[in-house]
């Protein structure tokens, strides 16, 4: 038994590798790449610690080289979700009851772990699966993951130190129980730190989970899961699930032991989610708790004070870093014609037609592929339609070609009407779409904007007049989550920005915070009274 208050110090971010010429931590990525590159896995589905081989089959493919495989993934179905739901269930009286202090231990050894032996495996891993460059995957795979491991065990001592006021005859505490029941964690391809965050930040709090990764980026998730085995997390409470979503979700959601949904992903599968979990409502133990983030249509609003060598960094690195497959990207940017056509487009149209784009295992690429061929038609489809379009003008890019990779050019459309179908709907790629708009309609244009998206996840503000800033605040305030003034709209740092939106962006309960652990706790009061009165009458009763 604990006979001490234990204290969790707050963490410092991770610091970043530069991974400069002849250093060290290049010379060690370089090997793990080819390491990895060089022999094909077969990926099991990992439940209560077992090893399950179900005979049907995935492939994990390079994007950037999509006739080369790195593995095979077996999927999981009805039968195996039943078996996972079960080892959840009976790891979860164990794992909430052990002590907070060894919940934390483990996931700050994962933390130690990936900053030393396991960061050039993550980061191999995730270049090699998810095609991002070797910067893209230090920030994602090891720093941010990380900084969730820290920042979450932090932020779990910070929530059970809050404690209700006593009086002098009553002592009253509060608990912060796990739920009871399940968490389903459902992570994307594009964030290995969101993989490995979304069953992990559950977990933190005493829950279990069921983890189904995006099937474009099993291979990644695989390693996460390793790292947790060799952390010392124990068999059952996170359990490894990948498979299709119609195969795993519907036994999921209708079991009655479901307790949590922890999603980030599509919006339109995240309704789907809400609807079904709807359907079964009378069917759960519990109500379940749902946190989800989703899409977004990221803006980018210049004011013409603005500083164009900050706009043109912050427009370029905003929108093609890891080839525009963020949920924050910049994806649509209002800029004033005083700007654009005082040079602002040549400089901009040079810059994007100037990237270098190819393979991320070579170092001086600035971008490289998109992450499977589904994603490929979806984004050139936006791209056709723009080059046939009176309403639009491709002004740089426009080119793709999925023979050796899914390649597609850093692109940017020019768009006449405001409403126009890139401006409004989410791509999630290489495009970025700009609307020119007379400098006297500056505060019109931003109720534009704040309109024009059902999303609400990200957006940026360029202006060096403050009034003109404090505006775009005010008309923009339901427009974004994570508003930015003078930077780019992407890069939410752990512990510094808490990341998440509302509308059709989700439940913006902010990863990155103790908001979002909160969401995974159910709490007791106990009130104990130290003097119980021994006389049912009350003073206002003496009278005579």
């Amino acid at each position: 038994m604990a006979n001490a208050f234990f204290m969790i110090e707050k963490p410092v971010n991770e610091s970043v590798y530069p991974y400069t010429p002849n250093s060290e931590e290049k010379r060690k990525i370089k090997e793990k790449i080819k390491e990895l590159k060089e022999k094909e896995l077969e990926i099991p589905l990992i439940i209560g610690g077992e090893e399950v081989r179900t005979g049907n089959m995935g492939d994990c493919i390079i994007p950037h080289e999509h006739s080369k495989k790195l593995g095979h993934y077996h999927k999981a179905g009805k039968e195996e979700i039943e078996k996972a739901i079960n080892a959840a269930l009976k790891a979860r009286k164990a794992w909430a009851e052990m002590p907070w202090e060894h919940r934390a231990s483990i996931f700050k050894r994962a933390a130690e772990l990936l900053s030393e032996e396991w960061r050039s495996t993550l980061n191999a891993a995730c270049m090699l699966c998810q095609s991002k460059t070797v910067f893209q995957a230090e920030i994602d795979a090891a720093c941010e993951l990380i900084d969730f491991f820290r920042f979450n065990t932090y932020y779990m001592a910070e929530i059970y130190k809050d404690q209700p006021s006593s009086s002098s005859s009553i002592y009253n505490r509060m608990e912060y129980r796990p739920l009871e029941g399940f968490v389903f964690a459902i992570t994307p391809f594009n964030f290995a730190s969101i993989a490995g965050n979304l069953p992990s930040a559950p977990a933190i709090m005493g829950n279990v989970a069921l983890w189904k990764p995006a099937s474009s980026a099993v291979y990644t998730a695989y390693w996460i899961m390793k790292l947790f085995q060799e952390a010392g997390l124990p068999d059952g409470v996170i359990n490894f699930i990948p498979g299709s979503g119609s195969q795993v979700g519907e036994p999921v959601l209708t079991n009655p032991n479901l307790a949590g949904v922890h999603f980030t992903g599509s919006t339109n599968t995240f309704q789907w989610m809400w609807k079904a979990i709807g359907e079964n409502i009378k069917n759960y133990k519990t109500y379940p708790r749902i946190v989800g983030e989703t899409g977004g249509k990221d803006f980018v609003f210049v004011h013409p004070s603005a500083n164009r060598e900050i706009l043109l960094t912050a427009l370029i690195r905003g929108a093609f870093e890891y080839q525009g497959q963020k949920c924050s990207a910049a994806s649509r940017a209002y800029i004033p014609d005083s700007i654009w056509n005082d040079g602002f487009n040549e400089a901009l149209i040079k810059t994007t037609n100037n990237l270098t784009m190819g393979s991320p295992e070579d170092f001086r690429n600035f971008m490289a592929a998109v992450i499977d061929k589904p994603a490929f038609t979806s984004i050139t489809s936006y791209i056709d339609e723009a080059k046939e379009s009176p309403d639009a003008e491709i002004i740089a890019g426009g080119e793709y070609d999925d023979s050796k990779g899914y390649f597609i050019r850093p692109t940017i459309i020019l768009a006449r009407d405001p409403e126009f179908k890139t401006i409004k709907e989410e791509i999630f790629g290489p495009v970025l779409t700009i609307y020119v708009y007379p400098d006297h309609k500056y505060e019109e244009t931003l109720q534009l904007c704040d309109k024009t998206s059902p999303y609400a996840l990200t957006g940026a503000i360029f202006a060096q007049d403050r009034k003109a800033v404090i505006k775009a605040e005010k008309t923009l305030v339901h427009a974004a989550g994570n508003f930015y003034i003078n930077d780019k709209p992407t890069g939410a740092v752990v512990g510094q920005q808490p990341f998440g939106g509302s509308r059709a962006s989700g439940t913006n309960d902010k990863a990155g915070s103790k908001l979002n652990l909160i969401r995974w706790t159910t709490p007791r009061t106990i009130k104990e009274n130290l003097d119980p009165p021994v006389d049912y009458r009350y003073p206002f009763m003496m009278e005579k």
